[in-house]
C-alpha cells in the first residue's frame, strides 16, 4: 500500500508501466478515463512551497450517468467514457473524445496519460454485453471547469486514498432474476460505486499496491 496517495506518489508508481496495444477483437469496444487531480495545485508537487505541509491526497472524478431506459447502466456511478466510434484511431482516442463530450475536459490539452489498465468485459444486468472496456488513467495538469452533457446527471471529485485503502468498501444488494446478490462496492457519500466501475478501480488499486 502506498504511504501517500498524493498525485506525485501515484504518478511515480505508474511511471514504469508499459502502454498496451489495442486488442484485436470482434467484440464492440469502449474506453473510460480515470482522471486524477491534485487539489493543492499542479500534479507532481510533493510539498506546498508556501507552507511546507504534507501533500493532499489526489482526487478522482466520478460521474453519475443520466437515467435513460435504453441504457443498461442508467443511473450508475461511472468513469467518463463510452463506445469507440469508427473515426477513433485508437481506444485512447475514444477515452479522450468521450471525456471531452461528457464533462468538457480536454485530456489531450490538460492531461498526462499515466497508465492503461487491462480491458474489462462489459456486463449488463448479469450478462456479458459483447463489449470490452479499456480503462486509461490520467493526471490533470490543471482543472478546467466541468461542462456536463445530457448523458451525465452529475459529476464529483472524491479523494482517492479512502477508496484505495478500503475505508469505503461495502456490499451492494443487487437483485438478479429473483435472487439478491451481495456485491462488493465503494461508498462515496450517499452514492454506490459497483459493477464495472468498481472492477476497474480495483485494478488501479492493485497496480498502486504492487
Amino acid at each position: 500500500m502506498l504511504s501517500s496517495y498524493d498525485l506525485a506518489a501515484i504518478m511515480a508508481r505508474l511511471d514504469a508501466r508499459e502502454a498496451a496495444l489495442d486488442l484485436l477483437t470482434q467484440e464492440r469496444q469502449a474506453a473510460v478515463a480515470a482522471i486524477l487531480r491534485s487539489p493543492a495545485g499542479s500534479p507532481g508537487t510533493a510539498l506546498d512551497p508556501a507552507g511546507g505541509r504534507e501533500p493532499e491526497e489526489a482526487e478522482l472524478l466520478l460521474i453519475r450517468r443520466a437515467d435513460h431506459p435504453a441504457d443498461p447502466w442508467s443511473g450508475h456511478m461511472a468513469l467518463p467514457g463510452g463506445r469507440r466510434e469508427p473515426a477513433d484511431e485508437s481506444l485512447l482516442a475514444t477515452a479522450i473524445r468521450e471525456t471531452r463530450e461528457e464533462v468538457g475536459i480536454d485530456l489531450a490539452a490538460h492531461g498526462t496519460l499515466l497508465a492503461r489498465l487491462p480491458e474489462v468485459p462489459a456486463v449488463a444486468r448479469g450478462r456479458r454485453a459483447g463489449m470490452i472496456v479499456a480503462p486509461f488513467v490520467f493526471a490533470l495538469r490543471c482543472t478546467p471547469e466541468l461542462t456536463l452533457s445530457d448523458e451525465v446527471a452529475e459529476a464529483l471529485w472524491t479523494p482517492l486514498g479512502p477508496l484505495a485503502r478500503g475505508e469505503r468498501t461495502s456490499r451492494y444488494a443487487y437483485t438478479h432474476e429473483g435472487n439478491v446478490l451481495q456485491l462488493p462496492c465503494l461508498l462515496v457519500d450517499e452514492r454506490v460505486v459497483w459493477g464495472l466501475t468498481y472492477l476497474m478501480l480495483k485494478q488501479l488499486f492493485e497496480v498502486l499496491h504492487r
